[in-house]
This record gives structure tokens, sequence and C-alpha cells, in this order.
């Protein structure tokens, strides 16, 4: 594939996250954690943060997906599994989430480093996705660091709906089938109900972390150890 695709990256976003708009951006997540902290719902405060700030709809998207609540933050952290104790272990794979982000992070497109020290990024899945220049690097990746820690075996996990869901099950299949562990690839139309209920789970959906046994924060691993992104937006040390 020998077109170049920036997954998740819009032209404005160069004004919108560029170092000015940050700075605005921490004191809106700090203003939003406040509320959050005290029993106000994302949905309302958001919105009041965002009319008050001026925010742009990614902008405001952004504090949406990187502010929680400090009480969620220690949740999630509480079942958070470290990445040196994988051995032997199987884990659950949300698909598209895992992959999309390290897409958008391989396009030098924004990511948001969140509070409860997962990666999000802004994409947006909107039932389509295309496999694109940056897929295959991405599952590589992913392969990597599973062999690295040992595992004994990953389940992708992908939403049957949405577009090229089988394409993405079969070149997982084909690009980790040399791999030292267990690949399995399912396309299920209830991906959130079931890693909701599992352990060892790979995700950065916030439902699904406040829901799920343990998880694991897989592509923050990756994307420090492989990446350098200038459209960062750090939300966990600001």
């Amino acid at each position: 594939m020998s077109k170049s695709v920036r997954r998740g990256y819009v032209l404005k976003d160069e004004e919108e996250f560029s170092k000015k708009s940050i700075n605005k951006l921490y004191k809106a997540g700090e203003d939003l954690r406040y509320l959050l902290n005290r029993g106000y719902n994302i949905k309302g405060s958001s919105t009041f943060i965002g009319n008050h700030y001026l925010l742009s709809e990614r902008q405001r998207l952004s504090i949406v997906r990187g502010i929680s609540s400090d009480k969620s933050v220690e949740n999630r952290k509480a079942k958070e599994i470290a990445i040196n104790k994988l051995e032997n272990q199987t884990v659950n794979i949300d698909g598209f989430n895992t992959v999309i982000t390290l897409e958008v992070a391989l396009s030098n497109s924004v990511i948001l480093n969140c509070m409860d020290g997962t990666i999000r990024d802004l994409a947006g899945l909107r039932g389509t996705y295309k496999i694109i220049d940056k897929s295959e690097l991405a599952i590589k990746l992913i392969g990597n660091i599973l062999e690295k820690y040992k595992i004994k075996k990953a389940i992708f996990y992908l939403d049957s709906p949405v577009s090229n869901s089988g394409r993405l099950k079969l070149k997982i299949l084909e690009l980790l089938k040399d791999y030292n562990f267990q690949v399995e690839a399912k396309t299920i139309n209830n991906v959130d109900t079931v890693l909701e209920s599992s352990d060892c789970v790979i995700t950065s959906d916030a439902i699904i972390l406040d829901k799920c046994n343990s998880w694991i924060n897989l592509n923050k691993e990756i994307i420090k150890n492989n990446m350098l992104n200038t459209m960062y937006v750090d939300f966990e040390t600001n």
C-alpha cells in the first residue's frame, strides 16, 4: 500500500492543539475535573466548560476523553496489571480501539495522554474503517510487545458491524501467525459486553475499564518506547 494516510488528522489541529491552545485546554481540563469530582455529569459539565473557554468541537472531545474524576482514575489504576506480569497470560484485545490509536500515533495526529494513564485519540470510528499504510506496522508493534512479555495467547475482538472488520481480522492473523504465542481474532456484535466481564483486557475505552476485571495499558508502553509524537496532549501530568 503506497498511499500515505494520516489517521485522525484534521488540518485545524495544528492551531487548535498548538502550545498556546494546549495551555488553555489544561485549564479547561482542571475545571472539568473539579466538576466531575463533585458529582456533575460529563455531558453537562463539558458543555459548560467548552462554552466558557470557547473550545472547538475537537478540543471539547479532547477534554471529555482526557479528563476523569479522581475516583474513576483510582478505580481504574487499582485494576491495572503491570506490563511485566503477563507471562503465560491470555490477553483480550479491543481490536479497533487498540489498532486505531496506534495508527493515529504513527500518523503523528493528535493523541491524548489521559488522566488515567491511557492513550486515546480523536479519530472516531463511526461504523467505518479502512486498512491504511500504518495498519501493518501497528499490528506488528502489538505482536512485538506481546512476544517480549511472553504471553500465552492473544484474542482480538473486532466489532462485526464495522466495515472491513473481516479484512482486519485476516490481516491480524496473517501478520501474527509466526509469533511465539497463540492468536485468535473474532468478529462479533457485542465486543464491549464481552470485554466488560473479562480479565487482562487491552483497551483505553473508559466504560470497559470501569467494568472489566483487570486491564493492561499496552498502547502506552508501545508509544512510549517506539514513537515521538509532536501532536501530544498530556492531561496526566498537567
